[in-house]
Formats: C-alpha cells, sequence, structure tokens
C-alpha cells in the first residue's frame, strides 16, 4: 500500500483542517500537527486553549524553545510517522508551520514528505490585510517554497468536490 505524508501549512483560519477533514471522507487519513506535544506543555503551565494571538505566540514560544532544547517537536513527528507506516492510512496530514522545522522534518523522512501550502480566500486575505500574528510561525508561512499550492477561495460544497480531486492529482503525480 502506498503510503504518503503531506505537511500542510497555511495561515491560521484559511482552512487546513476542513481541507483534512473533507480529505478524509475520501482517502484514509491521518491528521497529526507539530503542535499537539506542545500544547500538551503548555496546558500544564495554564494555556486553556484559546486562540487569540497572545496564546498563538505562547505556544510559538514554547515550541521554539522545546526545539532548541532536545528538537522534541520533530523527535515526537517521526514518532508519529513510525506508527503511520505500520497503520491501515494511506495519507498523514503533519500540520508545522516554521519554514526551518517543515525543511528539516522533509529531511528527516529523506525528502518523501510533501510539502503543501493552504493559501487563503480574498475575503480572508482582506480581514487580515497587514496584521501580523506576531510570532514566527504564523507570520512566516510562505517564506518556504512549498511543492503544491491550494487556494481555498470555494464554497465549501464546491470545494467538497474540488479538494478530493486536487489530492487525487497530487497522489498520482508522487507514484510514478
Amino acid at each position: 500500500m502506498l503510503k504518503t505524508i503531506i505537511v500542510i501549512n497555511g495561515a491560521g483560519g484559511v482552512g487546513k483542517d476542513t481541507l483534512c477533514n473533507i480529505a478524509a471522507r475520501h482517502f484514509a487519513v491521518w491528521n497529526i500537527s507539530s503542535i499537539t506535544p506542545i500544547k500538551e506543555l503548555a496546558t500544564v503551565c495554564g494555556w486553556q486553549g484559546e486562540k487569540t494571538d497572545k496564546a498563538r505566540k505562547f505556544l510559538a514560544d514554547l515550541k521554539q524553545l522545546t526545539i532548541e532544547y532536545s528538537d522534541y517537536p520533530l523527535r515526537w513527528l517521526m514518532h508519529k510517522c513510525e506508527e503511520f507506516y505500520a497503520s491501515d492510512a494511506t495519507v498523514l496530514f503533519v500540520h508545522i508551520r516554521e519554514p526551518k522545522e517543515i525543511q528539516k522534518f522533509v529531511e528527516a523522512t529523506n525528502g518523501k514528505a510533501l510539502t503543501l501550502l493552504i493559501e487563503g480566500s480574498e475575503y480572508f486575505l482582506s480581514k487580515r490585510a497587514g496584521q501580523a500574528y506576531g510570532n514566527a510561525a504564523d507570520d512566516d508561512v510562505a517564506n518556504y517554497n512549498y511543492d503544491y499550492y491550494y487556494k481555498n477561495e470555494f464554497s465549501l460544497k464546491e470545494t467538497e468536490e474540488i479538494f478530493p480531486r486536487f489530492l487525487r492529482k497530487v497522489l498520482k503525480e508522487n507514484t510514478k
């Protein structure tokens, strides 16, 4: 069975989770994030799941500390990849925000991981125009040369058809 790992990225609120959920209705999907083990640590420090800019910066800073100390997020991701390869799933979406961490993960998979940037609609872009999130994890998402780009600009009904078709094309191109 062919397995595909896709690093998925995009600014907050562009629909990454929605697209992963749509994909899961068409493929055997696992969906993980490099921030998951950091969120577990953050709850010990009092974080209660809020998605404010302040909380996003706290999570990004905490993640950076664990990267510098022991590369914990990458080690956690690679363990999850081993579980994925032992599973029946065929597509693994890996959410990684920072360009340096994306590159490190792609290299750790010996170049097998594909990269995908989800770009927001004009409506989304106009709402965030000129605004920074205040942390490198969110503010630098476009500073990577991704393998694929998907502009999430369709209605949910249209996306239910368009995104699985896009994903099939990506998978087909990478089975050659």
